[in-house]
């Protein structure tokens, strides 16, 4: 029997399946790892302030700031800071930065997390 997480990481590689991404100047598919280099990424910033722009379609591109909370298997969750709205929790997939639905970007060194 497969570990849950793993469940939902076939399930997220299925829907991106098509999904192409460059190392090294090569076309590569996504894969398994490829998400476990995302959360890796994630995971080592966890508690540091993020800027996040997300691709809402159509050209609209919603731009917040937050800090990196938590992560699970197949999200991480980011608490947006409050300005006029007040304080939130959101959570993303890894399939999401995989799929460059949403950007996610160090405050302090504008370092971008990605696929490396």
């Amino acid at each position: 029997m497969k570990n849950k997480s793993y469940i939902i990481i076939d399930f997220i590689l299925e829907r991106c399946y098509n999904k192409s991404i460059l190392l090294d100047g090569v076309m590569q598919m996504a894969t398994r790892k490829t998400l476990t280099e995302i959360k890796q990424h994630v995971q080592d910033h966890l508690g540091e302030k993020v800027i996040l722009r997300t691709n809402k379609g159509r050209k609209k591109v919603k731009t917040k700031e937050g800090v990196l909370l938590e992560t699970y298997p197949a999200v991480f969750v980011v608490r947006i800071d409050p300005g006029l709205e007040s304080e939130r929790k959101i959570s993303y997939s890894y399939s999401d930065i995989l799929t460059e639905t949403v950007e996610v970007m160090l405050t302090e060194n504008q370092e971008r997390i990605y696929v490396s």
